[in-house]
């Protein structure tokens, strides 16, 4: 994902590169300073500069380019001891300096880049997550989706910065230092790698353990989150059960398995660097030993010691971090695992690929066979479901609650789909004879509006409301005219800003006839060609009720509808009406016929179905 921001990764590797050169040649400052100047048998520059140029005139490839300090710059150096220094300090402060820009560059750009792969890893995953199976949804929970979508991809990004800022820079600098050190005394060099090494072992069986508690610990904060939203989601129905401590307990026990695992990653990451300069302290200690050793019986230079020594320092001070490092990134491995295993979910648009698009509904409506099984379920919620409707027909859909009938409206926009029985057989939804397991999601959906009870509003504009799901060009002429068509106008008129005014979460600042009102000029403005109506007009008053049947008797009229109704009106005026019980289709009829024959239906009219006055239906209706 990092790789289409190559012009600034690059940027940010050779800024890197200048700056573990700029602390490559402080070191080497130091020995030309400690050895070559101030030493026993001292140079001035001159000398050490024509002593550069016959090493360079021995060098076969320096040669080849003629690269040699010129002999009137040698002529104008200082000969002096003391300027020699000056001179040698005055180069390295501007090194340092050349190193500092380059350290801002490498992590500015560092951030830069790792800020722009995490809003593009954001962008994906979230892509991926709302083009799900609204099965799969259901069973892993919207709160857990929301905490990969948020807080996983936050801890893949401090591993991007990690990586890129720290990781890089410290690598670079700690292997140029390392490099000086085996230049200068590879014997001494070589034991603290060995050193280092066996302490990366330790460090790495630590940093397993931190991963396995990072993932769990991720795990922990997808339920905390989805605590936290249930609670105050439902907060009326809370306080009215006065449940406000059970949550409490709930929330509580949460935080504690969450704080464990955190716990436990916590600890990890605390003994590395402790560990690191505990091991470091006694390497140095040992490795002066042995210098001390040398230097007295006259093996070894105090000079070359002490700059090896200082290359062993920086070298540790850049790769200490490291093994603290480790233990951090793999708190980012465990998130990336997790997010790399909900991007190989399957979206429900996975195998659209080289399907055709569905043309436009003309002919009719037809499910055949159809049983459909939730996950986990015991019994199927559809058994053998055999319907056709015909195009602008209107059905109504009744039936005991968990007969099945919002399940059976769910398999027109393929919201689920039918079980596939031995052989990979299965029921089907055909529109217009057509299989809509053939045609592309996109233009299925295109061609279905759908209004619930549930009303889903989101916070933003009226008109951004209304308009969601159609193309952003949507012009204001459309979206008022459907918005009058739906009765909703004048209510829309009476608010601040009218179509400009912002609705709260949910829908928040609207009454439930206004919310409800929303959503069937969303479902207008799409102009579908099937019309389902799942319980529209249950959740309000009876003045907004009337609104809204109005609307829809308008709306409906050339289009096929099928609707999941509670208002005895709605069903008398259908053209037929399906009964459903326990997931069969009972019984289908007018409301005249299944009065007289049916005795499931008769009860539902009598006792469920109500009318507008909101009492139960007469038996006798017509």
């Amino acid at each position: 994902m990092m790789g289409k921001y190559r012009g600034r990764l690059l940027l940010a590797v050779v800024a890197s590169l200048v700056g573990a050169t700029s602390l490559g040649a402080s070191l080497g400052g130091m020995v030309i300073v400690l050895e070559h100047i101030l030493g026993q048998g001292g140079k001035n520059l001159p000398q050490l500069m024509t002593d550069l140029n016959a090493k360079l005139d021995t060098n076969g490839v320096a040669q080849s380019v003629g690269l040699r300090v010129p002999d009137a710059w040698i002529a104008a150096l200082p000969t002096g001891a003391y300027d020699a220094v000056l001179w040698t300090v005055l180069v390295l402060g501007m090194a340092s300096v050349i190193g500092a820009v380059a350290n801002y560059v490498h992590a500015h750009s560092a951030l830069t880049v790792a800020g722009w792969t995490l809003r593009d890893l954001r962008q994906r995953v979230f892509a991926h997550a709302v083009a799900l199976p609204a099965a799969t949804v259901a069973k892993r929970g919207a709160s857990a989706l929301v905490s990969q979508v948020v807080f996983d991809t936050q801890q893949v990004w401090g591993g991007f910065v990690l990586l890129l800022q720290k990781t890089l820079a410290q690598l670079l600098k700690g292997s140029v230092a390392v490099g000086m050190a085996f230049y200068f005394n590879w014997r001494m060099a070589l034991v603290g790698m060995v050193v280092m090494l066996l302490l990366g072992l330790v460090i790495r069986r630590v940093g397993r353990r931190v991963k396995t508690a990072a993932k769990r610990g991720l795990e922990a904060q997808g339920e905390l989150q989805r605590t936290t939203a249930e609670a105050l989601t439902h907060v009326r129905v809370v306080k009215t059960n006065n449940a406000e401590g059970r949550e409490s307990e709930r929330f509580a026990v949460t935080t504690a398995v969450q704080l464990k695992q955190e716990l436990r990653v916590r600890t990890g990451r605390s003994i590395t660097n402790p560990l690191a300069e505990m091991v470091g302290s006694l390497v140095l200690g040992l490795l002066a030993l042995v210098m001390a050793h040398e230097i007295i019986h006259n093996r070894q230079e105090p000079e070359t010691f002490i700059v090896t020594l200082a290359a062993l320092a920086l070298a540790a001070n850049n790769l200490r971090p490291l093994t603290g490092l480790y233990t951090d990134l793999q708190t980012t491995a465990a998130a990336a695992a997790r997010l790399s295993e909900l991007l190989r979910l399957e979206r429900d648009d996975a195998h659209d690929a080289g399907k055709p698009a569905l043309g436009p509904h003309r002919v009719s409506i037809e499910l055949r066979g159809v049983t459909l099984t939730y996950p986990g379920a015991d019994a199927p919620a559809l058994v053998d479901v055999s319907l056709t409707v015909k195009h602008g027909e209107t059905v109504a859909i009744v039936g005991p609650n968990g007969s099945g009938k919002s399940t059976l409206l769910s398999l027109l926009p393929r919201v689920l789909e039918p079980d596939r029985g031995p052989g990979g057989a299965a029921g089907k939804v055909l529109i217009d004879g057509v299989d809509i397991a053939g045609v592309t999601l996109s233009s299925l959906r295109q061609q279905i509006g759908v209004v619930t009870q549930e009303t889903a509003l989101f916070r933003g504009s009226i008109f951004w409301n209304i308009a969601y799901g159609v193309d952003a060009g949507v012009s204001p002429e459309r979206v008022r005219e459907a918005a009058r068509k739906a009765r909703a106008e004048e209510f829309i008129a009476a608010k601040p800003g009218g179509y400009d005014y912002v609705i709260g979460e949910g829908g928040g600042g609207l009454s439930g006839g206004q919310r409800q009102r929303l959503c069937i000029a969303r479902a207008v403005l799409r102009d579908p060609s099937i019309l389902i109506l799942d319980e529209a007009t249950s959740m309000v008053d009876a003045d907004s009720e009337r609104k809204i049947a109005d609307a829809l008797a308008e709306f409906s009229r050339g289009r096929t509808c099928l609707i999941v109704a509670h208002r005895l009106s709605t069903v008398v005026h259908a053209d037929r009406i399906v009964v459903m019980n326990f997931g069969r289709i009972e019984d289908v009829g007018t409301h005249r016929e299944l009065m007289g024959r049916s005795a499931t239906y008769r009860l539902i009219a009598e006792h469920q179905l109500m009318k507008s006055d909101g009492k139960a239906g007469e038996a006798g209706a017509a």
